[in-house]
């Protein structure tokens, strides 16, 4: 496993070779692969300076503006990415990435701007994946679960193995009223031996907004004192009743 300094040195030897080994352009490019790799590896900051200095030389490179966009959300800067996003899509509203993006930005104070970022980026990239995810979670938020759920399973025709839809397609059946379904898909998960605390905590709010309180309350007390199990459950009501934002997961 590369350690996250060692990590930050290969960025660096990287660097140092792109701009003595082949020029302006080839040392413009890799600077790009750089941000790339660094999102790939965690390490958005050094994303974000890498796609900054490229944009420092061509203020008009959309691409270096998406990357620093990601890498700006990344760091829970979401004002700032939305700045980036929108720069991107002035020069190439073409870019499904920078929809989604942007999207993603909008969620929490727009959700219906953010759902038509969505449908823009799935209409550019109908085989994207993520996208239907994302248009599936605004739709959510709107409190429009059938539309929600048709836009999961677009998002589970193109990846059937996309988890993150999957549990999200099952949150939306038990906020719609269809607990026993939404239970049956997402108790695999839950019940396998490597299933992480949210897989877990996803069952026990489908099994709170279906009347199961009580094996719900006995799942979360595996990873939450008592007062926060009885919080979560009331969030989970207060979800399947509308009084409040379901809780959905953005990959």
């Amino acid at each position: 496993m590369v350690t996250k300094w060692a990590f930050v040195v290969l960025i660096a030897g990287s660097l140092c070779a792109c701009a003595g080994s082949g020029g302006k352009e080839y040392a413009e490019s890799g600077r790009l692969d750089v941000a790339r790799a660094a999102l790939r590896g965690g390490a958005p900051q050094i994303a974000l300076r890498a796609a900054t200095a490229r944009l420092t030389d061509d203020p008009m490179d959309a691409e270096a503006a998406l990357i620093q966009g990601d890498a700006l959300t990344a760091l829970g800067r979401p004002e700032q990415a939305e700045w980036s996003y929108r720069a991107v899509l002035r020069r190439r509203p073409d870019m499904a990435g920078a929809h989604m993006g942007l999207g993603r930005c909008l969620l929490a104070t727009d959700t219906a701007e953010a759902e038509r970022q969505f449908l823009s980026a799935v209409g550019r990239e109908p085989s994207n994946a993520a996208a239907w995810n994302d248009l599936g979670v605004a739709r959510d938020l709107l409190r429009r679960h059938d539309d929600a759920q048709m836009a999961y399973r677009r998002a589970l025709a193109v990846n059937p193995q996309m988890i993150g839809a999957q549990v999200n397609l099952a949150l939306s059946l038990a906020m719609g009223g269809n607990a026993s379904a939404a239970e049956r898909m997402v108790r695999p998960f839950a019940d396998d031996a490597s299933a992480n605390a949210k897989l877990r905590h996803d069952l026990a709010a489908v099994l709170a907004m279906g009347g199961q309180r009580g094996e719900a309350a006995r799942i979360l007390s595996a990873d939450l004192s008592p007062q926060q199990v009885r919080q979560a459950l009331s969030a989970y009501i207060e979800a399947r009743d509308g009084a409040s934002a379901p809780r959905i997961a953005v990959p």
